[in-house]
């Protein structure tokens, strides 16, 4: 038997045919990106007609995340005319999607690295650890103007609220830390999540704070306040309300 047999790398062949493929789709984007140019100016590069409609000032790059890998765009600035591509807003809708799933699986408790190996694993494209924590500060700004948002279902008859207890890590140790919440019904019958906040230990300082933020917020009408037997809550509530509201 022949001592002289071919071996073949796998993985080489496997990058070289992706490479090939990534090659030839940001090949023929720049090519369509070019078209599009061409058809909204009315003329080619350096060409002089009568249906010209403004004139090519060079490229701009941008990046594009593809199933094939990730594409350079070479993208036409023309000047007295706006240029938007097709292309370009499949990009920003497929864009505004995985930032939805990244803030997603952020808010779902996904670790930063488990992130970056499953958008690799999805979008063939790693999510740098930076991107993730600018992705963090939108969900953060978004989920703030929600807590703040004035209420503006009118009055609320009935409110449930309650302290849910969660582990946090702060600086390296864990503690218990109360997560006051507030959801009520209101005039019409539909149910409604009012607000969320820190609350401590849920003592009555705590409830105090928290019943004020919701009023200050909107909060009006109520008729029956429903909770545990917490004692700083029960406090609270006879503080806060006025005797019609209890």
């Amino acid at each position: 038997m022949s001592e002289k047999i071919v071996q073949l790398n796998e993985e080489v062949i496997k990058g070289q045919l992706k490479e090939l493929v990534r090659g030839s789709v940001e090949e023929t984007l720049n090519e369509l990106l070019e078209g599009e140019a061409e058809k909204l100016t009315q003329a080619a590069w350096y060409e002089r007609n009568e249906q010209r409609q403004g004139y090519r000032s060079g490229h701009y790059s941008r990046n594009l995340t593809t199933p094939s890998g990730d594409v350079t765009l070479k993208v036409p600035k023309l000047k007295g005319i706006s240029f938007e591509t097709a292309i370009i807003e499949r990009y920003r809708r497929r864009e505004s999607s995985v930032e939805e799933a990244l803030i997603e699986m952020y808010l779902a408790g996904v670790s930063v690295r488990r992130v970056e190996d499953i958008t690799e694993a999805l979008w063939s494209s790693k999510v740098s650890p930076s991107t993730i924590s600018e992705l963090n500060k939108k969900a953060y700004v978004h989920i703030e103007d929600w807590r703040n948002r004035h209420l503006q279902s009118g009055r609320y008859p009935y409110v449930y609220v309650d302290g849910i207890y969660l582990r946090r890590n702060w600086g390296g140790e864990f503690e218990n830390v109360a997560i006051l919440v507030a959801i009520a019904v209101n005039e019409d019958g539909y149910r409604e999540v009012l607000g969320a906040a820190e609350g401590m230990k849920e003592d009555k300082a705590s409830w105090v704070n928290f019943f004020q933020w919701l009023r200050g917020r909107g909060l009006d009408g109520v008729k029956l306040v429903v909770g545990d037997k917490c004692l700083g809550m029960l406090e609270a509530v006879g503080e806060v309300t006025s005797p019609n509201q209890r």
